[in-house]
């Protein structure tokens, strides 16, 4: 999946094009480099996501196409 929808469907950003846009600023990072949206998401993945004043790590943990809101929060874990 990629890594712009794996933000969105997981509910970490809100909007694709945001997700979108912040990758391609260089504010997303994965495995320590700097991602582009087009990156391939795969478990154990680290990402960390930095948006004004928010700084967010996280481990993937799953990677599903669709996920409801209850589901969103179990696609990955905060480190």
């Amino acid at each position: 999946m990629r890594l712009d929808k794996y933000l969105k469907v997981s509910r970490i950003i809100k909007r694709r094009t945001i997700a979108n846009e912040a990758c391609d600023s260089g504010k997303v990072t994965v495995n320590g480099n700097i991602a582009r949206a087009s990156y391939n998401v795969k478990v154990g993945d680290e990402i960390e996501i930095s948006l004004g004043a928010r700084e967010l790590k996280i481990r993937v943990t799953t990677v599903t196409e669709h996920a409801t809101k209850e589901n969103a929060s179990t696609m990955y874990e905060a480190i």
